[in-house]
């Protein structure tokens, strides 16, 4: 297993993990109504910054905070940055986590993971799976996405926004809001180098495609299901005390998570749902909404995402 040795936020909620955790607790949303944030773009409800943001020195800023919090050498050829996002920098992907390691002098080729909106789940994987086979000893995963014209007027091509803040899992859902943050969680596979506490170790991955739809899920749940199956191996389901889901409130991806969460046995668990809070902030959700759940969970949680082209994913956390 590899163990979290920090972690930092930065979203229109605030600035730092505990900020954005604590403006989660007291209700706090980032959700606005926009009527001419981009040019030729119907208004829209999202959470974004008050003024617009560039994509790499968000990414550098929330990794730099994280890794002050640690003793770890982000230069160093045992560091590896793996940058989780959907969009990058105008489309661009590789150019971006380029320049994140040439800014911290790092030596080793970034690793990008884009998987749609599992990504943040995927590159925490991707992270386990190279520190637990020792290619390198700590892991900077930082998941980032900001807002464009392009990506607004795609999902309003896909009548997939709601004019008002969401409703994960109401009957009333309308659609989904858009957000943008950055996030980073720093990973390693010595525990000696922890100094945070709680200790947080990622002890599950799995990754799933139902192939069921290029932008909607099965309705069986079937990818997301056998995603929890894997990482619920070990443990029985009901010692999990939260699950934080994907939780869109678009109709199709909230009913097939409630039918896996159900054949999963995990029924009894606290639903954490976040999007009401940050939007589907994309490429960041899946680290953000990680160390949301580590700070409220207090013994073991599953996080699980869903994305187009019938991705899915899901991991496993537990304190230590």
């Amino acid at each position: 297993m590899i163990y979290c040795l920090a972690h930092h936020i930065i979203s229109p909620l605030g600035d730092g993990s505990r900020a954005n955790w604590e403006a989660v607790q007291t209700g706090r949303s980032g959700l606005r109504f926009y009527t001419s944030r981009f040019a030729d773009v119907e208004p829209f409800c999202a959470s974004l910054f008050d003024e617009p943001q560039l994509f790499v020195p968000l990414c550098i800023h929330s990794a730099e905070q994280a890794i002050s919090e640690t003793q770890i050498d982000a230069a160093s050829t045992e560091t590896v940055f793996i940058l989780s996002t959907t969009k990058g920098d105008n489309l661009d992907l590789i150019s971006p986590a380029k320049q994140i390691v040439q800014h911290f002098g790092n030596p080793n080729e970034p690793i990008v993971v884009s998987n749609a909106c599992t990504s943040g789940v995927c590159a925490q994987i991707t992270a386990k799976r190279l520190l637990e086979a020792g290619v390198y000893r700590h892991a900077v995963v930082i998941g980032c996405d900001i807002q464009t014209r392009f990506i607004v007027s795609g999902f309003q091509a896909f009548k997939a926004l709601s004019p008002e803040p969401c409703l994960p899992f109401s009957p009333d859902r309308k659609g989904l809001n858009l957000g943008e943050a950055a996030a980073t969680i720093i990973y390693s596979n010595q525990l000696s180098a922890v100094n945070l506490h709680p200790v947080w170790a990622l002890v599950a991955g799995s990754i799933h495609n139902d192939a069921n739809h290029i932008s909607a899920p099965s309705r069986t749940g079937e990818g997301a299901y056998r995603c929890l199956q894997d990482v619920l191996q070990g443990v029985q389901p009901e010692n999990i005390e939260l699950v934080g889901v994907h939780g869109t409130a678009t109709p199709y991806n909230d009913a097939m998570e409630q039918v896996a969460i159900e054949r999963a046995g995990l029924a009894h668990a606290t639903i954490s749902a976040l999007k009401p809070y940050f939007g589907h902030t994309m490429g960041a959700a899946g680290v953000l909404e990680t160390i949301i759940c580590m700070l409220t969970a207090k013994k073991q949680f599953i996080k699980m995402l869903s994305g187009f082209g019938g991705v899915n994913a899901a991991i496993r956390l537990k304190c230590e």
